[in-house]
């Protein structure tokens, strides 16, 4: 089996974000695989190891995304792709994204693509169904279970706490949801294997594109953290006067009445 899985690089959880002139600081910053991405990974190797083939992981950004790409290696996956547009673009969104990707699967006779629900850091849901549509692949988000026979695919679908059962076929895309599996942590030998693991670099210009095939559709205006949380306040006293109070609070102090 040809497996895909779509890695993003994405800020650490733990770090605290700073933003400055309408632009997120990210020097010293520490990066990670998007923890959505994870799942996906994880299900690429356990279906692997089920069916036979490949796992692929395949990442567009700059030099640094190699270090994501070397830990799905070491996570068990077999190959690693970075397609590097640092010098080449200087903004893309979503749709830049999905026709990068799709350059680069179109001959490659993909049986099973997977990638992380969102990404924790724009949560936009839009690459993994974007491709999918120029790929002409059937597609289903946010699975918590996958289950192959032969050509026919068994899916459950989290739909806000629910499940809803899906048959379909490979060709697929799906986006992978928390639930779906426990991923690993790189093993010792792993990160030693994943040192001669074969990770290919490309261009845009390698893909058959230029500039204006993956120009963003989108522009993003400005960037801003929300608003610090006011302290909260403990009205005390009797029943009636904490009512009291707290309907004068919400009329004349924050204006909700």
């Amino acid at each position: 089996m040809n497996i895909y899985v779509l890695l993003k690089k994405t800020f650490d959880t733990e770090e605290k974000i700073f933003v400055s002139d309408g632009k997120i600081e990210d020097d010293g910053v520490e990066f990670i695989i998007n923890p959505y991405d994870e799942y996906a990974i994880e299900e690429a190797i356990n279906q692997r190891d089920i069916h036979g083939g490949e796992v692929t992981v395949i990442t567009i950004g700059d030099e640094d995304s190699e270090k994501q790409l070397r830990t799905a290696l070491a996570m068990g996956a077999d190959k690693a792709v970075l397609v590097n547009t640092e010098e080449d673009l200087e903004e893309g969104d979503q749709y830049t994204t999905a026709k990068i990707l799709a350059a680069y699967l179109d001959d490659k006779n993909a049986d099973l693509i997977l990638a992380g629900n969102v990404a924790i850091d724009e949560a936009s849901g839009q690459v993994g169904p974007r491709l999918a549509e120029i790929l002409g692949f059937p597609y289903v988000s946010t699975i918590t279970s996958l289950k192959i026979d032969g050509n026919t695919v068994l899916l459950e679908k989290d739909v806000e706490g629910d499940a809803e059962i899906i048959e379909t076929s490979l060709p697929l895309l799906v986006t992978c949801q928390q639930g779906l599996n426990e991923p690993r942590y790189p093993s010792l030998p792993g990160i030693m294997k994943a040192k001669k693991k074969p990770l290919e670099e490309l261009e845009i210009d390698d893909l058959d594109l230029d500039e204006d095939d993956v120009e963003a559709k989108t522009r993003t205006l400005e960037i801003f953290l929300p608003p610090e949380k006011e302290a909260g306040r403990v009205l005390e006293g009797e029943m009636k006067e904490q009512v009291k109070e707290l309907v004068s609070l919400l009329k004349n102090e924050k204006k909700v009445l």
